[in-house]
């Protein structure tokens, strides 16, 4: 038994139906729980038929989930099976590309045909029950307006036209002409005229409707004339029966007429509601006769099925039935069955029945193409073998296709087998496989391509490790950087100092920094390299220390420079300078701007602002070298710009720059930034210098630092998702 078991399960796992996964297991649980639970429901069924009972819900439920559960399982046997080789999906796909959209489109075309074919057999029966009304219409309004004529003139009521048309046209033997003036009826001198129908006070113009009336239904028009004697009503009926609807069967087919039924007492036989059936001629009228208002009617369909015909819930019969279908004319002329709903209103309210008739036509395609083409005469039979050999033409090519389709996958199959076998060398390192090339279509396109990847593997890997060591590189010249920018800020009394700088990339071209240059003075310097990246970072730290080199003390006071310049073929700088002169932030950019020129190419060059703030006199003495003008808020809310100085430095040699200076009342806020603090756009434009101030002017009694990181956040805000433009920096220093 342990040996049977074992090879039982072997196999099961060889042809991969051996329930490993929770899905498989449950479905196996659930299966196994339904069939024990039904043999305990038929063993319960002999002794406690009610307790079986109980058991058949949960058997039922239990063999559905599991029955949903072994229908996922076995289609994903089946793609796993079936689906796995490449060969097979691409002649799934082709499948489902090529023939499942003709077949569908094939049934589209039938359905549509079939449909078009019924609604056409319905517009038949549908426009001559319109002509009618409007031909009633139309001999209605002319004895109105005859009838108001006479009664105009005083004359009696008297419809001579009618009398006359009568004698003319046969079909006037069954119509009815009714008159009212006011709700009072007129004595029409028609010898046709019998009950007459009750006043249609719903009636205010023109109407024409299939109505029912007295348990009857009626073609029915009426006209309302106003007169000076009052309201003229004018009517015209005609019964909407069997012989009205056998004259619209004449040359269509079988013709009946539904009405709803509510209750359901019998059903009469086939014979008797079917005229069609050979040998009922006469029966189909006697169970119209026999038929009441409790039976309801099974139309005998041409495959020999009843179908029950209901319009809003409620059971119909048939009225009657006329006309018969015509025999086949050819292989394909098959039976049409097809209903519509007539709109009905009931005559005492004047509001549409709920329900109302139904017409069913039955007929074939040939009898209608001989209504839709009756002028084309032969030429329809042409058309239809016109029809028949464009779909042969179509169904060779799409078998053609089918089979070139097919015959294709061996050539994609191979190369993609190819493929893979050159992919798990390249996994075990071996670039130096490649794929033979046969023939000159994509395919090979693509191995000679996947020769050249591999040729190219290693050159990138290559091109990785440099990039690595690239961006190691940056990441430290980042932490260098970072260092330049103060960290301790060593502040006067007089005044508070804060900076931020966030660059755009990895490194910024932007500079500022804080040198005390003695007890009393700071410098304050700002500024902009042109460009991005690891060149305006270099220049960056330049300025940062040639500003800081002729920044310290120990040099010779300056005021303004006698000579500067280089010494011819040294490469050094030589400047005199007056003895006793004072610090001058002027002169730092002049000796600044001929560094410049004199280290790097003809493109480069900066902005850079320079300011010395005393701060036993609070004064700030500063040259703007082409910068962005800093500001001054004062307590007021009032604006300095600080703009004396000069262009560019490092573009032009021999320069001189202005100087100003400026005394910064206590509490009177010193704004400097970067073109990336105004210039960053968005749907609105720029951020601009108008904003930046009003964000400084309401937070100027915040922390310097919290001022910085409000105006940051702003700018923030602006960029939205878009990338960073430019470095942001930003110096803030507030006098107390």
């Amino acid at each position: 038994m342990q040996w049977s078991y074992q090879e039982l399960r072997r196999r099961l796992m060889a042809a991969d139906l051996w329930p490993e996964g929770r899905m498989a297991r449950l479905a196996c649980y659930l299966g196994g729980l339904a069939a024990v639970l039904y043999a305990l429901q038929k063993l319960l069924s002999l002794f406690a038929p009610s307790w079986g009972e109980h058991l058949s819900g949960w058997v039922e439920f239990l063999a559905f989930v599991a029955a949903v559960l072994f229908s996922v399982l076995a289609f994903r046997w089946l793609k796993r099976r079936i689906l796995w080789r490449l060969r097979n999906r691409l002649i799934v796909t082709y499948v489902f590309i090529g023939v499942i959209p003709a077949v569908l489109l094939v049934a589209m075309t039938l359905i549509t045909l079939y449909g078009f074919a019924g609604q056409f057999a319905v517009y038949l029966v549908t426009s001559e029950v319109h002509s009618q009304l409007r031909s009633l219409e139309a001999v209605n309004a002319a004895v109105g307006n005859e009838l108001a004529a006479r009664i105009e003139r005083g004359e009696n009521p008297a419809a001579e036209s009618l009398a006359g048309l009568r004698k003319r046209d046969r079909v006037w033997g069954r119509r009815r002409v009714f008159a009212w003036l006011g709700n009072k009826p007129l004595p029409l001198p028609d010898e046709l005229q019998g009950a007459t129908p009750t006043f249609p006070d719903f009636v205010k113009g023109r109407f024409q409707e299939i109505v029912r009336d007295r348990d009857a239904l009626h073609l029915r028009v009426a006209t309302s004339l106003t007169l000076q004697s009052g309201q003229l009503t004018v009517v015209t009926s005609e019964p909407f029966d069997r012989d009205l609807v056998s004259k619209i069967a004449t040359d269509l087919g079988e013709i009946t007429l539904y009405e709803p039924e509510i209750t359901l007492d019998e059903k009469p036989s086939k014979e008797e509601v079917n005229p069609s059936t050979p040998g009922s001629k006469g029966t189909a009228s006697s169970a119209e006769e026999k038929s009441t208002r409790g039976v309801s009617f099974s139309s005998n369909r041409p495959n020999g099925q009843d179908v029950q015909i209901r319009a809003n819930n409620q059971d119909l019969q048939p009225i009657f039935a006329v006309g018969s279908v015509a025999a086949a004319s050819g292989r394909f002329d098959e039976e049409i069955w097809f209903g519509t709903p007539l709109t009905v209103m009931d005559w005492k309210t004047g509001k549409v029945l709920d329900g109302g008739a139904i017409v069913r036509v039955r007929t074939r395609p040939s009898i209608l193409y001989g209504h839709l083409f009756a002028a084309l005469g032969e030429f329809v039979q042409g058309v239809a073998y016109i029809l028949l050999g464009i779909a042969i033409f179509f169904a060779i090519i799409e078998l053609i296709a089918l089979i070139i389709g097919t015959r294709m996958t061996r050539t994609v199959t191979a190369a993609v087998a190819q493929l893979h076998e050159a992919t798990k060398h390249i996994d075990r390192g071996d670039f130096s496989h490649r794929i033979p090339v046969k023939s000159k279509d994509q395919l090979a396109e693509l191995a000679v391509s996947f020769n050249s990847m591999t040729a190219s593997i290693e050159k990138l890997i290559q091109e990785q490790k440099e990039k690595q060591r690239l961006e190691n590189e940056l990441a430290i010249a980042q932490e260098v950087q970072a260092q330049l920018f103060p960290r301790q800020v060593s502040e006067l009394e007089s005044l508070e100092v804060h900076g931020f700088c966030r660059p755009a990339r990895t490194v910024s071209g932007d500079y500022y920094d804080f040198v005390t240059a003695s007890s009393h003075k700071l410098i304050l310097a700002v500024g902009d390299i042109s460009g991005k990246g690891i060149s305006a970072a270099l220049l960056m730290a330049t300025i940062h220390s040639a500003v800081r080199a002729y920044s310290i003390e120990h040099l010779p006071q300056m005021r303004e420079p006698i000579a500067v310049g280089a010494v011819a073929g040294s490469g050094r700088m030589m400047a005199t300078w007056p003895e006793g002169a004072e610090v001058s932030p002027a002169a730092l950019l002049a000796l600044l701007n001929h560094q410049l020129y004199e280290s790097t190419p003809p493109e480069k060059y900066a902005t850079l602002f320079l300011g010395i703030y005393d701060g036993r006199t609070h004064h700030l003495s500063y040259s703007n070298g082409g910068h962005l003008p800093p500001i001054l808020i004062g307590e007021d809310g009032s604006v300095r710009r600080l703009e004396a100085g000069g262009t560019v430095i490092g573009l032009f040699d021999n320069m001189t720059y202005g100087e100003g200076a400026v005394e910064m009342r206590p509490g009177e806020i010193f704004v400097a930034y970067s073109d990336g603090v105004t210039e960053p756009e968005n749907d609105f434009g720029e951020f601009g210098e108008e904003r930046l101030i009003q964000l400084v002017r309401e937070n100027r009694r915040l922390p310097l630092a919290q001022i910085s990181q409000i105006v940051t956040m702003a700018v923030d805000d602006w960029i939205g998702d878009n990338e960073q433009p430019d470095d942001v920096t930003l110096v803030l220093a507030r006098a107390r």
